[in-house]
């Protein structure tokens, strides 16, 4: 395959190099398997990683998502090669490449790595860091696949300047060039977007999905952001504890959580602590399904707070729908205002999230009503995702 590789690049001179990024594509990879087959690590008495199984199909993107600690950095570093697990087995396209048994270097396993501080190599040329990957390759066929990833993420002109006089976003698309340029079978990155601010981390975001599909590269990519993990990943892997406590499309996160964890993470929601009777509990709006938790036995009513609608009340009007409350505040938050609402029934305020058209004020009188959809209960337990 690397034979191949490399008559390939040699059919093309640096002069072929496409002068814009639009026109030039990035080359596409042999996508590979990545398996973690009850993958343990230990440091001393804490446990990193507790036997966490987890199979990304090749070409596909996954990210993992959890608070810090839990783990996600530890498994991405097992499966550059950075750290050697303790106990399990980590698989590129069926190929053992770490196991108590065996152990694979980080460079035999064509994997591209990007670090979250981008690790440029300040004494090299912007050209030299992309170019750093492809020693394998004769100085000018190396130079040309190094300019024509530059051509791609827009930064040709800068090829020949150094990290130090670019800004962080252009930092990044570097630090992605130099990972992406070697053509890697698995694509593996911790938090690379975190140093960046909101806007240019949007279109940061968007500018490596479109490389990622490109290369056809299995993914992997390390965050603790729902949504930067909704917007990138085929899958979501959440990790807790060194465990992974569930994956599925972002779709199926948000709407199917399992636990009140992981509905913490996708939602902004109320906890209300009510009780079992009938597999079902009494809210302030009524009876609500619980399925699967015991009669008699405690639970956490989640009530989305953009499942929660607001109407003005009209005072002596009969038959108006839903609770009656008073608006405590109202936050402008540019696409939503969030509200603070004293609903009657219960014992602390409701926190809302409406389109800013609804015009609610302070010491308002509304009627809230919600979306049983937007509903969801679970056992009570005390997790922090921060």
């Amino acid at each position: 395959m690397t034979n191949w590789l490399i008559n390939s690049w040699r059919k093309t001179s640096v002069a072929d190099v496409a002068p814009e990024p639009e026109t030039a594509r990035a080359g596409a990879s042999f996508a590979a398997r990545l398996t973690f087959d009850a993958v343990r690590k230990q440091y001393g008495d804490r446990a990193a990683l507790a036997g966490l199984s987890l199979d990304i199909a090749p070409g596909e993107i996954v990210c993992l998502l959890g608070p810090s600690g839990c783990g996600k950095t530890t498994l991405l570093r097992i499966a550059a090669g950075i750290e050697r697990p303790t106990g399990g087995r980590v698989l590129i396209s069926d190929r053992e490449v770490a196991s108590d048994m065996q152990f694979v270097p980080p460079e035999k396993r064509g994997v591209g790595l990007m670090f979250q501080d981008f690790a440029l190599f300040p004494h090299l040329t912007i050209l030299d860091n992309v170019a750093f990957g492809l020693k394998a390759l004769p100085r000018e066929d190396a130079r040309r696949e190094a300019l024509r990833m530059l051509s791609r993420v827009g930064l040709t002109h800068y090829r020949d300047q150094y990290p130090h006089i670019l800004s962080g976003g252009q930092q990044q698309r570097v630090a992605l060039a130099r990972a992406i340029v070697p053509r890697p079978a698995v694509m593996l990155m911790d938090e690379p977007f975190s140093g960046l601010d909101v806007q240019l981390r949007d279109s940061m975001q968007e500018e490596t999905l479109r490389l990622m599909r490109e290369t056809r590269a299995t993914s992997m990519i390390v965050t603790h952001h729902p949504e930067e993990a909704m917007r990138l990943g085929d899958r979501i892997a959440v990790m807790r504890d060194g465990v992974l406590v569930q994956t599925g499309s972002a779709r199926d996160l948000y709407q199917r959580p399992v636990d009140l964890f992981v509905a913490r993470l996708f939602s902004e929601i109320n906890e209300v602590p009510v009780r079992v009777a009938g597999g079902r509990v009494d809210s302030p709006f009524g009876s609500l399904p619980a399925p699967g938790l015991a009669d008699g036995s405690e639970a956490i009513l989640c009530i989305r707070q953009r499942g929660v609608g607001l109407e003005a009340h009209v005072n002596g009007a009969k038959g108006q729908p839903g609770l009656r409350g008073v608006v405590r505040s109202a936050k402008f938050l540019g696409d939503a205002v969030r509200y603070e609402v004293a609903a009657e029934g219960f014992d602390r305020p409701l926190n809302v999230r409406a389109a800013p058209g609804a015009g609610q004020e302070p010491g308002q009188e509304v009627r809230l009503v919600i979306d049983p959809d937007q509903v969801l209960v679970f056992p009570p337990k005390d997790v922090k995702t921060t």
